[in-house]
């Protein structure tokens, strides 16, 4: 399994952010903006659906690796072959607004599957936030005996926060939190930490046990790219504080 240098050593200092432009989202204007204010803002990966061409356009914009997620294993070898430096079987939050679930079973098959077609990249895969705690361990566990080498926890679309301001953004991150902090206790490869979180609450992913965070909506949503720079800078000052302090 090949890693990107610089990956692995975010991953090995706790303070890996991985920006998400969204696994359904193949605007390519859309995409690049979210890319480049990734490079900018100074983060460590940007994770794009699994499209050829959104490969080549992100390879022509950035340095940074960059992750392609997908749920049908077939799509991975195409991006790959285009320069994709890690996959990720997940993002599974647009399906849920469908009523779509990834329970268990499939979520394993899905990587068993992936590792046979793709058995030397690097493979990330989230654990469905839709099962309980107990189920997300035992689920990571299986993963990683599949091939998985970075498991990712999910939960923000679950959480309903009654507070406005930090109180509420600690709500809203409080799902994913909780996974973070008990299948990185359970597995030996690296969890990243996805879903509802903010510069405030990104602290307390790695507190828990993560080795980074993801974060989507709250930069892929904006319409301004300076603005995406500054919230991508905001994360980036944030984990490095956490780690300065668990040091």
């Amino acid at each position: 399994m090949t890693i990107h240098p610089s990956l692995h050593r975010a991953l090995a200092q706790r303070n890996a952010l991985k920006v998400i432009s969204g696994l359904t989202n193949f605007d390519a204007v859309r995409v690049a903006a979210v890319v480049r204010a990734a490079d900018r803002g100074g983060a460590t990966f940007v994770d794009i659906a699994a499209d050829p061409d959104l490969v080549r356009l992100s390879k022509q914009l950035t340095q940074l690796p960059v992750c392609v997620s997908a749920v049908e294993p077939q799509q991975f070898v195409a991006a790959a072959a285009a320069g994709a430096d890690l996959i990720e079987i997940g993002n599974f939050d647009a399906f849920y607004a469908q009523g779509k679930r990834f329970e268990a079973a499939e979520v394993l098959e899905l990587t068993r599957q992936t590792r046979a077609l793709l058995p030397n990249i690097m493979l990330s895969v989230t654990v469905p936030h839709i099962l309980e705690l107990d189920q997300q361990v035992q689920l990571a566990e299986e993963l990683v005996q599949a091939g998985a080498d970075l498991i990712q926890t999910e939960g923000g679309t679950s959480s309903q926060p009654t507070h406005a301001g930090t109180l509420g953004l600690i709500e809203k991150a409080a799902p994913t939190l909780a996974a973070a902090h008990a299948i990185s206790r359970a597995v030996s490869v690296p969890v990243l930490c996805a879903s509802g979180l903010s510069d405030v609450t990104a602290p307390m992913a790695i507190a828990a046990g993560a080795a980074g965070i993801g974060v989507g909506s709250a930069i892929n949503r904006l319409n301004d790219e300076l603005a995406m720079v500054a919230v991508v800078r905001s994360l980036v000052e944030a984990l490095a504080i956490s780690v300065k302090t668990a040091l």
